[in-house]
C-alpha cells in the first residue's frame, strides 16, 4: 500500500490510524486512503479498541424478546439506529434464565461493549444480573437501582383510548375487559389513564370484565356477560387478544361493531388489522423505545439530558379504524 501511494509505511500507518500532530498534508492522506479503497483494505477493529478503549459495539439483553411475537420491533429500532450510529448491536437472550443472563453479562462484558441494554417483553420491575457497566439502560423495564428506564406511555395511552370513546359520544354503558393486576404495569397504567380521562369528563366505567389477557378467556367472559341481559354499548379491551375474543362473542350474541358496540383496544398488534371491522387500537412504540435505548446508551439523547429523569415514557400513538361509531339509540 505504501509503494501504491508513494508514501513511506509509517506515513501509512499514521493515516489509516489518524494520528493526530503528524503535519501530514491532505493530498497525501487522500493518496493513502484512496489506495487503501483500491486494495480493499478493512481497518482491525479489534487493534484499533485496543488503542481507543472504543469497540463501536452494543450489547442488547432480552429475556424473551427475539422469540415473542410483539417484541421484534424494540430489537428492529435498535439494530437500525446502531447501524445509523456506526455501531454493531450484539443480541443475545436469556430466555428468562438468571443464571443464563449473569453469563451473558459477563461475557458481554468481556468483549468491552461501548454500553448494554437490558430488556423485558413484559415490562416486569427487575433484579440486575451484576452488570457493571457505566453506561446501562433498561428497556421496557424498571428496577430498583438508578438505571435510565425507556418506558411505554401506558398512562396517556388509557387516555387516548379513553377519549376515543368519548369524542364519538359514549357517555354510559362503558365497559373495560380483561385482568388488571396492581403488580402488571401496563394492565394498572392503561386502567389508571382510561378512569383519569372518563372521571374528567363526568364519565364512569359501568364495570370491569374479567378475564385473563387471551381470546378464549375473553370470549367467555363477555358472553357470559352478554347472557345477563346486560349489552354495553363500548368495549375498551386491555388488548388485541381480548379484542379479538370480545368480537366474536358480540358476533355470537347478534351484535355489531361499531353499529352495537363500539371497541378500543391496545398494542396494535396484526390482529388490529385483521379484525373486520379493523380494531381501533392504541400502538405501542417497540421501534421508537428501541432507537431511543441506543440513543441513550451511546449519551446521543437529547431528550434525554434535558429531562434529567430516570424514566422516558414514550408516546403510543392511537390507530383509529372502523370499530368505534356514535353509541346506538336506546
Amino acid at each position: 500500500m505504501a509503494e501504491r501511494a508513494g508514501v513511506s509505511t509509517t506515513t501509512v500507518s499514521f493515516v489509516l490510524n489518524e494520528r493526530p500532530g503528524t503535519g501530514i498534508s491532505v493530498d497525501t492522506r487522500d493518496r493513502v486512503l484512496r489506495a487503501a479503497r483500491e486494495m480493499g483494505y478493512r481497518p482491525n477493529a479489534a487493534a484499533r479498541s485496543l488503542r481507543t478503549q472504543v469497540t463501536n459495539t452494543i450489547g442488547l439483553i432480552s429475556d424473551q424478546i427475539v422469540t415473542d411475537n410483539y417484541g421484534g420491533d424494540l430489537v428492529r429500532g435498535a439494530l437500525v439506529t446502531a447501524l445509523e450510529l456506526d455501531h454493531l448491536l450484539i443480541v443475545v437472550e436469556s430466555q428468562d434464565d438468571p443464571e443464563v443472563e449473569r453469563r451473558l453479562v459477563g461475557d458481554l462484558l468481556s468483549r468491552q461493549v461501548d454500553g448494554i441494554i437490558l430488556a423485558t417483553i413484559t415490562s416486569d420491575r427487575i433484579g440486575l444480573p451484576g452488570i457493571r457497566h457505566g453506561r446501562t439502560v433498561l428497556l421496557n423495564c424498571t428496577s430498583s437501582h438508578a438505571l435510565p428506564a425507556i418506558l411505554a406511555d401506558e398512562l396517556a395511552g388509557g387516555r387516548d383510548a379513553a377519549n376515543a370513546l368519548l369524542r364519538a359520544g359514549h357517555r354510559r354503558g362503558i365497559y373495560l375487559v380483561g385482568e388488571v393486576a396492581e403488580a402488571v404495569r401496563p394492565a394498572r397504567e392503561r386502567r389508571r389513564g382510561v378512569a383519569a380521562a372518563l372521571g374528567e369528563a363526568g364519565v364512569e366505567l359501568e364495570g370491569t370484565i374479567e378475564c385473563t389477557w387471551w381470546p378464549e378467556s375473553a370470549y367467555d367472559a363477555v358472553s357470559t356477560h352478554l347472557a345477563s341481559g346486560e349489552v354495553p354499548r363500548a368495549l375498551i379491551c386491555l388488548n388485541d387478544r381480548v379484542a379479538f375474543g370480545a368480537y366474536q362473542a358480540l358476533a355470537d350474541a347478534g351484535l355489531h361493531v361499531p353499529e352495537d358496540v363500539s371497541v378500543v383496544s391496545f398494542d396494535d398488534s396484526e390482529l388490529a388489522r385483521w379484525l373486520r371491522p379493523q380494531l381501533t387500537s392504541v400502538a405501542l412504540p417497540y421501534f421508537d423505545m428501541g432507537r431511543i435505548a441506543v440513543e441513550s446508551v451511546l449519551g446521543l439523547s437529547e431528550e434525554w439530558a434535558a429531562s434529567q429523569q430516570q424514566e422516558q415514557l414514550v408516546a403510543m400513538p392511537l390507530r383509529e379504524r372502523g370499530s368505534i361509531a356514535p353509541p346506538r339509540r336506546p
